[in-house]
């Protein structure tokens, strides 16, 4: 049976690639993963049933560790998720991501390296490195343009900066040591078991417990929306028929602004649960979600707009998003309406939405802690 191990399978993207992977293929997938916060064994609930899935705890980091799980599994792919994703943590601890996102990227090709030198011919032909990242990498845009994939790198938070970072090792891995990698930046995702300080889940559990909905600066920062099923439908294109060397953007060709998003959150909230039936809500004496909206000091470093140019997947791969944004955002806030115990359980002791990523005082230090 064939096997692809998949690193950081139990955060949000990566849960749902494994779902997918096993639903669209026949291979086996091994999910290693630290289970940091953002990471969780319910993000799996369910597969645990599956012959075709397994789980390792294990840090990227650990070079030693990650070997001997390739040695034991032998996988013709490795899909490389796993990584410090959210750019307010960025700004308050921007070590950490140095650490997880560079080092352990490094770590892990390191091993892949190691183990790809050990296959035979017919293994090595078929052997694929999959690093996921991001589009953040490519830095802010103007009111016209999209990202290509030879765009410039210019990130300018410490997350962004990172993940360039990670993808320029990827790069220099197959460049110089010939591992037969492939490189994806994707545009702002958004789908099932998405950790609550992401916007979408947390604009809708704000709203459900009468919270305000805090937009950053002026509401107008732009980004391309990308539900999780399509990017993962993606991954398995780019795994399958991808060009080895090469990396390729991946988007949802659905532009919006923040306060956008925001009402489209509250708008298909209020159609699925009306605030009027919410008695949290009634008790205030609000009306409508829309009306906790509240415009709060920017993010350091904001970048202003993001769009994706999606053309060589198309042309080259064949592959392009297959639901619409409207639907895919209603099946979204279904499942966290249906889901409300998976909410309070991987919020409980690890985040109670307060608001991240503000600047330390002057003259604090920013390495962030080392835990």
């Amino acid at each position: 049976m064939d096997t692809i191990l998949v690193t950081g399978g139990a955060g949000f993207i990566g849960s749902n690639f494994v779902r997918v992977a096993i639903r669209a293929t026949s291979a086996k997938v091994v999910v290693y993963d630290k289970l940091t916060y953002a990471g969780s064994l319910l993000n799996l609930r369910g597969l645990e049933q599956s012959n075709r899935f397994a789980f390792v705890r294990g840090d990227i980091c650990d070079r030693l560790a990650v070997l001997t799980e390739l040695r034991k599994h032998r996988p013709y792919a490795i899909v490389h998720f796993a990584a410090e994703s959210h750019v307010d943590r960025s700004i308050d601890g921007p070590r950490n991501f140095l650490e997880a996102n560079v080092c352990g990227t490094f770590e892990l090709l390191d091993a892949a390296l190691a183990h790809f030198r050990t296959l035979d011919d017919h293994e090595a032909e078929r052997f694929r490195f999959l690093h996921v990242s991001t589009d953040e990498v490519y830095g802010s845009l103007g009111a016209t343009g999209r990202f290509r994939e030879n765009s410039r790198y210019e990130p300018n938070s410490p997350y962004a900066a990172s993940k360039a970072a990670s993808d320029h090792f990827v790069r220099a891995f197959h460049h110089t040591y010939k591992l037969p990698t492939l490189i994806t930046n994707s545009s702002n995702n958004y789908g099932y078991y998405q950790f609550p300080e992401k916007l979408v889940p947390m604009i809708l559990l704000n709203a459900l417990s009468g919270r305000p909905l805090p937009i950053y600066g002026d509401g107008r920062n732009v980004r391309d929306w990308l539900f999780v099923e399509d990017h993962c439908e993606a991954l398995l294109a780019v795994l399958k028929r991808g060009q080895v060397g090469e990396n390729y953007n991946i988007g949802g060709d659905t532009e919006r602004t923040t306060i956008e998003m925001v009402d489209a959150i509250c708008d298909t909230l209020e159609a699925e649960r009306p605030a009027a039936a919410n008695p949290v809500l009634r008790e205030s004496g609000i009306k409508s979600y829309r009306d906790l909206k509240m415009l709060v000091s920017d993010r350091p470093g904001h970048d202003r707009r993001y769009s994706t140019d999606i053309t060589k997947i198309r042309q080259h791969l064949d592959w392009k998003p297959r639901f619409r944004f409207e639907d895919a955002l209603r099946m979204t806030i279904n499942w966290y309406l249906a889901n409300s115990d998976w909410c309070s359980a991987v919020q409980r002791g690890n985040y109670d939405r307060r608001r991240l990523g503000l600047l330390p005082p002057q003259g604090a230090h920013a390495g962030g802690n080392r835990s």
